[in-house]
């Protein structure tokens, strides 16, 4: 199929997108890296009467690291993040994530803030910046303002983005040198959407013990999932194999809402404890590692 026509403009300042956005209002959609909009707009799920192309704006993109404070330009490419040596070396559970994220040409186009604007559940990059707790820099005509990342996703394909306002950047502050991290995800292909995923960050004291954990669930509700109640099981004790498996089973399946032929509801209750399992183990090992 072929898009519905619409009209498209490629403006090189953030006071030429508000400008459009003010004209254009709902009958304008933003594009970053396109490479879930274009689908829509191919399929005509999405029909925008107005385009605005956001890849002529070289403010929006860049990774820098000030005072252990990482920022991350919205349209920042998830090839250049995952080839970053400062995401590597100071959010390493998001370059393990960025190896989940399609394929390497989708990859070479994807923005990290076109998908977590997007907001597709199976998405990996917004449930790493839940995990590391990262702010994100909305703006407008006149005003920004930042939002935890938390409370940035409110549904499937939907955000707190108000009318007139783009992602502008990400904030993280890096965690300590001495945390391990854990990513899992189950799909049919590699690259291809998640069923279920899940990522973790866990530190331990000088005996072994828990210090500090994180746990998010993400593909079984239409935000990720943030298991506090394991996290907390597990301060305090030893993250042994057997005090792993206790503590995932405290994860509120209940809370899982995604249900459909491919997957069911009943399939993703079953293998998201696995898989929590496996990212925190994970975790505590690179933890364990780094400690001695």
């Amino acid at each position: 199929m072929k898009p519905a026509p619409f009209d498209y403009f490629a403006p090189t300042t953030l006071d030429e997108v508000f400008e459009l956005l003010s004209k254009y209002g709902d009958d304008a959609r933003v594009i970053a890296g396109g490479q879930s909009l274009v689908p829509m707009l191919a399929l005509r799920l999405a029909r925008p009467e107005v385009l605005i192309d956001l890849n002529r704006i070289p403010s929006l993109a860049g990774i820098s690291e000030d005072g252990g404070t990482l920022r991350i330009g919205a349209m920042t490419r998830q090839a250049r993040a995952l080839a970053s040596d400062v995401i590597r070396n100071r959010l390493p559970l998001l370059h393990q994530a960025l190896w989940n994220v399609g394929h390497p040409p989708t990859r070479a186009r994807g923005t990290l803030g076109g998908s977590i604007s997007h907001a597709d559940p199976a998405a990996e990059t917004p449930m790493v910046m839940m995990a590391y707790n990262a702010s994100m820099v909305i703006a407008g005509k006149d005003n920004e303002r930042i939002v935890e990342a938390g409370d940035f996703t409110l549904g499937t394909f939907e955000t707190c983005l108000e009318d007139g306002e783009i992602l502008k950047e990400i904030i993280v502050d890096a965690p300590r040198s001495d945390e391990g991290i854990g990513f899992a995800e189950l799909s049919r292909r590699r690259g291809d959407f998640a069923m279920v995923s899940a990522a973790a960050r866990l530190r331990l004291n000088a005996d072994g013990t828990c210090a500090d954990a994180h746990l998010i669930i993400g593909a079984v509700a239409p935000v990720p999932l943030r298991c506090d109640a394991v996290a907390q099981a597990l301060v305090g004790t030893e993250p042994t194999e057997q005090r792993l498996r206790e503590a995932v089973g405290l994860i509120d399946l209940d809370s899982f809402s995604f249900d459909n032929p491919e997957v069911s509801l009943a399939y993703r209750r079953h293998i998201a404890p696995t898989l929590a399992f496996r990212a925190l183990a994970q975790a505590a090992g690179k933890a364990s590692g780094l400690h001695t």
